[in-house]
């Protein structure tokens, strides 16, 4: 993201552009690093716990900048991306403050930002398909499956808020996958989306997707040991609230 300021702007709308800039990547690179530190750490300890506490509040600053400014640029391909990255850290963090089997207008608000993100990517590769040259270098496609991605997360909200709240095991892979998620989309959107920040070689090397398929197998490691018989009766501190969950059974 790069903030354009007109020519013979007054100085404060320089020193804005710069200080929106510095947060926001500021805030991607804090986010990948803690990110990366509580994915690694064990799982309710206080490294766990503290890493926790700095990736939420340092996505929702990256993410919420991105979404608001990429329209002004205008980037409109990063929006949608940007929101749900929101979406996922809130709801992740959600999911551990609030107690089991409870929810309530956080979680309606949720499946509406999770489905007008949907509803913005089917509506951007609508435009994308009028171009031969597709939206802003990005093909339909892109924008259709991005699509996909909030969909599902929705229909997996609507279940909860059917359902009166999520509990044990469930509870905490919802927290898990969310978060995992959220951190592959800012790593890929600085390994893959900003090569120029790196040297010469390392652009275009299969060495910029080891960090995304590292996250990937990470999360994937989490949620079949979740699944294993020993991960019962085990309390678990997880999230930025710090809560205990109490797994009750390695089901799902």
């Amino acid at each position: 993201m790069i903030l354009h300021t007109p020519p013979g702007s007054p100085a404060v709308v320089g020193v804005a552009a710069a200080a929106i800039l510095t947060l926001h990547i500021g805030g991607g690179v804090t986010g990948i690093l803690s990110g990366a530190t509580a994915l690694l750490a064990p799982k309710g300890g206080p490294t766990h716990r503290a890493a926790g506490h700095v990736f939420f509040v340092s996505m929702l600053i990256m993410s919420g900048i991105g979404t608001l400014v990429s329209p002004f640029l205008p980037q409109w391909s990063n929006v949608g991306p940007g929101a749900f990255t929101f979406y996922l850290v809130a709801t992740a963090w959600m999911t551990v403050r609030r107690p089991e089997g409870q929810v309530g207008r956080f979680e309606v608000g949720a499946l509406v930002l999770a489905w007008s993100a949907a509803a913005m990517g089917v509506g951007l590769g609508l435009v994308a398909a009028r171009s031969p040259k597709g939206l802003e270098g990005y093909s339909p496609m892109f924008f259709f499956i991005f699509a996909s991605l909030p969909a599902l997360a929705g229909a997996l909200d609507l279940g909860v808020i059917r359902r009166g709240g999520v509990s044990g095991a469930r509870r905490i892979a919802r927290h898990l996958w969310r978060m995992s998620v959220a951190l592959f989309v800012a790593a890929g959107s600085l390994f893959l989306g900003q090569p120029k920040v790196f040297p010469h070689w390392l652009r275009g090397s299969p060495i910029m997707f080891a960090p995304e398929i590292a996250i990937l197998a990470l999360m994937i490691f989490w949620l079949v040991r979740l699944r294993a018989p020993k991960a019962a009766k085990t309390e678990v501190m997880m999230g930025p609230s710090a809560n205990t969950i109490q797994v009750d059974s390695p089901g799902w």
